[in-house]
């Protein structure tokens, strides 16, 4: 599994190597473009964009010249999430909207940024909040002419918040049993949940080292640097390095269980 460690500094492009996921409303407050010196991915900063507006201020136009820029600037960059619509009940109480409106104007945006900037790395993403709203996702998806199964990644969408319920575990079971050669990728995963479930992604991305460095006792020493390590580069690495080592002895378990399993 792919992982890219979350960011609110967009300035870590070029400070260090490991994959990076950057939200574009951090990054759209440089003037200069930090230059990557390794790969990373553009999160569109929907979940915000619909908290605090209920809909979308930036047209499909507009996002795709923001992505380019992006992409040719910093460079480095692996894909940019579409502007997709989140479909927890609070975002859609906030929009007015339902999960299938959600869910079109997902696919909608998605076909739109494709056909306005084919040469974009732009990654479809499945919404809904049941399991068999992503049933229909993927049903509606494969309606407009787009083969999941042939996408390079596929986002997995409203699941980072319950990521570590059996809810999560039967939307993610959901979509592989659905579309058996999907790649996915975890939005916003926590550490539970990429122990869960990383088996079935083929990416994930988690900032749950910088919600953790808010509320504990930061690195030795830093305390006259700042108030916490919640932004905290040293910190964040530090933290990806043992997530790393767990995972792959997570991953070492479950391979282990199945040669057990098969004997």
């Amino acid at each position: 599994m792919n992982f890219y460690l979350g960011t609110h500094r967009p300035n870590w492009l070029k400070e260090t190597a490991v994959p990076l996921f950057v939200s574009r409303r951090t990054l759209s407050r440089y003037r200069k473009m930090p230059r990557a010196i390794g790969s990373w991915a553009l999160d569109s900063g929907g979940f915000t964009e619909l908290n605090m507006h209920g809909r979308w201020t930036l047209s499909a136009c507009a996002y795709a010249d923001e992505v380019r820029r992006y992409r040719d600037e910093v460079g480095g960059m692996d894909w940019a999430a579409p502007q997709d619509w989140m479909c927890e009940p609070f975002v859609t109480a906030k929009t007015g909207l339902t999960v299938a409106e959600h869910q079109r104007r997902t696919i909608d945006n998605f076909i739109e940024l494709r056909a306005l900037a084919p040469d974009l790395p732009i990654v479809p993403v499945l919404q809904g909040w049941q399991a068999s709203d992503y049933l229909e996702h993927i049903a509606a998806y494969a309606a407009a002419g787009v083969e999941l199964a042939k996408e390079s990644l596929v986002g997995l969408g409203t699941v980072c918040r319950r990521q570590a319920t059996a809810a999560a575990m039967r939307i993610v079971h959901t979509v592989v049993t659905a579309v058996p050669a999907i790649r996915i990728h975890g939005f916003g995963f926590k550490v539970q949940g990429l122990a869960l479930l990383g088996g079935h992604l083929a990416s994930a991305d988690s900032l749950s080292w910088s919600f953790q460095a808010r509320r504990n006792p930061g690195i030795d020493g830093h305390e006259a640097l700042h108030r916490n390590c919640a932004n905290c580069i040293t910190y964040a690495l530090e933290w990806r390095g043992r997530l790393i080592e767990r995972l792959a002895a997570a991953t070492a378990q479950r391979r282990h269980t199945g040669s057990e399993g098969n004997r």
